[in-house]
Protein backbone atom coordinates (compact mmCIF):
# COMPACT_ATOMS: atom_id res chain seq x y z
CA UNK A 1 0.00 0.00 0.00
CA UNK A 2 3.14 2.54 0.75
CA UNK A 3 4.53 1.59 -2.30
CA UNK A 4 1.67 2.44 -4.23
CA UNK A 5 1.06 5.73 -2.33
CA UNK A 6 4.93 6.48 -3.33
CA UNK A 7 3.79 5.68 -6.69
CA UNK A 8 1.21 8.42 -6.80
CA UNK A 9 3.19 10.51 -5.56
CA UNK A 10 6.08 10.38 -7.52
CA UNK A 11 3.74 9.58 -10.98
CA UNK A 12 2.22 12.91 -9.84
CA UNK A 13 5.42 15.15 -9.83
CA UNK A 14 6.63 13.88 -13.07
CA UNK A 15 3.86 13.22 -15.43
CA UNK A 16 3.25 17.16 -15.42
CA UNK A 17 -0.41 16.87 -13.44
CA UNK A 18 -1.65 14.14 -15.08
CA UNK A 19 -3.22 12.90 -11.64
CA UNK A 20 -5.48 15.22 -9.95
CA UNK A 21 -3.97 16.45 -6.43
CA UNK A 22 -7.25 16.37 -4.60
CA UNK A 23 -7.67 12.78 -5.81
CA UNK A 24 -3.97 11.73 -4.45
CA UNK A 25 -4.30 13.48 -1.45
CA UNK A 26 -7.72 11.97 -0.87
CA UNK A 27 -6.31 8.79 -1.42
CA UNK A 28 -3.62 9.29 1.20
CA UNK A 29 -5.69 10.38 3.70
CA UNK A 30 -8.14 7.08 3.22
CA UNK A 31 -4.80 4.81 3.49
CA UNK A 32 -4.10 6.56 6.52
CA UNK A 33 -7.59 6.34 8.57
CA UNK A 34 -7.78 2.27 7.07
CA UNK A 35 -4.51 1.38 8.33
CA UNK A 36 -5.27 3.41 11.73
CA UNK A 37 -2.24 5.58 11.61
CA UNK A 38 -3.80 9.14 11.07
CA UNK A 39 -4.23 10.29 14.86
CA UNK A 40 -0.81 8.73 15.69
CA UNK A 41 2.01 10.88 16.94
CA UNK A 42 5.85 10.12 17.00
CA UNK A 43 5.84 9.45 20.92
CA UNK A 44 3.02 7.03 20.70
CA UNK A 45 5.51 5.02 17.68
CA UNK A 46 8.17 5.37 20.28
CA UNK A 47 6.50 4.60 22.96
CA UNK A 48 5.00 1.66 21.62
CA UNK A 49 8.07 0.05 20.73
CA UNK A 50 9.99 0.60 23.54
CA UNK A 51 6.91 -1.08 25.60
CA UNK A 52 7.22 -4.11 23.55
CA UNK A 53 11.03 -4.22 23.68
CA UNK A 54 10.99 -3.80 27.77
CA UNK A 55 8.36 -6.82 27.48
CA UNK A 56 10.56 -8.67 25.81
CA UNK A 57 13.43 -8.52 28.45
CA UNK A 58 10.86 -9.36 30.82
CA UNK A 59 9.58 -12.57 29.28
CA UNK A 60 13.41 -13.37 29.04
CA UNK A 61 14.08 -12.32 32.87
CA UNK A 62 11.76 -15.24 33.25
CA UNK A 63 12.94 -17.53 31.13
CA UNK A 64 16.30 -17.18 32.88
CA UNK A 65 14.85 -17.48 35.99
CA UNK A 66 13.38 -20.77 35.43
CA UNK A 67 16.23 -22.53 33.43
CA UNK A 68 18.42 -21.93 36.87
CA UNK A 69 15.90 -23.29 38.85
CA UNK A 70 15.87 -26.32 36.73
CA UNK A 71 19.77 -26.29 36.69
CA UNK A 72 19.16 -26.22 40.69
CA UNK A 73 16.76 -28.31 41.10
CA UNK A 74 19.12 -30.98 38.91
CA UNK A 75 22.70 -30.39 40.17
CA UNK A 76 22.47 -33.60 42.17
CA UNK A 77 24.11 -31.55 45.24
CA UNK A 78 27.25 -30.80 42.72
CA UNK A 79 28.24 -27.05 44.07
CA UNK A 80 30.07 -26.17 40.65
CA UNK A 81 26.22 -26.51 39.42
CA UNK A 82 24.16 -24.63 42.18
CA UNK A 83 27.12 -22.04 42.15
CA UNK A 84 26.07 -21.74 38.17
CA UNK A 85 22.65 -21.34 38.79
CA UNK A 86 22.54 -18.67 41.62
CA UNK A 87 25.20 -16.66 39.69
CA UNK A 88 22.23 -16.98 36.89
CA UNK A 89 19.73 -15.85 38.92
CA UNK A 90 21.42 -12.86 40.42
CA UNK A 91 22.07 -11.87 36.81
CA UNK A 92 18.80 -12.30 36.02
CA UNK A 93 16.81 -10.14 39.06
CA UNK A 94 19.93 -7.25 38.41
CA UNK A 95 18.53 -7.63 34.91
CA UNK A 96 15.05 -7.25 35.92
CA UNK A 97 16.06 -4.26 38.57
CA UNK A 98 17.84 -2.85 34.71
CA UNK A 99 14.24 -3.25 33.40
CA UNK A 100 12.14 -1.92 35.37
CA UNK A 101 14.53 1.55 35.65
CA UNK A 102 14.18 1.64 32.01
CA UNK A 103 10.56 1.23 31.84
CA UNK A 104 10.23 4.44 34.79
CA UNK A 105 12.46 6.65 33.04
CA UNK A 106 10.46 6.32 29.79
CA UNK A 107 7.48 6.43 31.83
CA UNK A 108 8.67 10.05 33.05
CA UNK A 109 9.13 10.90 29.37
CA UNK A 110 6.59 9.61 27.67
CA UNK A 111 3.85 10.75 30.58
CA UNK A 112 5.74 14.04 32.08
CA UNK A 113 7.07 15.62 29.72
CA UNK A 114 5.21 18.13 27.18
CA UNK A 115 6.59 16.18 24.06
CA UNK A 116 5.41 12.94 25.22
CA UNK A 117 3.02 10.51 23.45
CA UNK A 118 -0.30 11.95 24.13
CA UNK A 119 0.64 15.03 22.66
CA UNK A 120 0.14 14.91 19.24
CA UNK A 121 -2.03 11.85 18.85
CA UNK A 122 -4.01 12.08 21.72
CA UNK A 123 -4.14 8.82 22.35
CA UNK A 124 -2.90 7.15 25.78
CA UNK A 125 0.52 5.11 26.01
CA UNK A 126 0.52 2.38 28.15
CA UNK A 127 3.85 0.79 28.94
Amino acid sequence: MILLVSFITYTKTASAQLIDSDLASNFTDEVQVSSGFSDVSLGYVIATILGGFMGLLGVTFLILMVLAGFRWMNSGGNEETIKKAQETIKNSIIGLILVLAAWAITFFIFKMLPFGATSGGGRAVIL
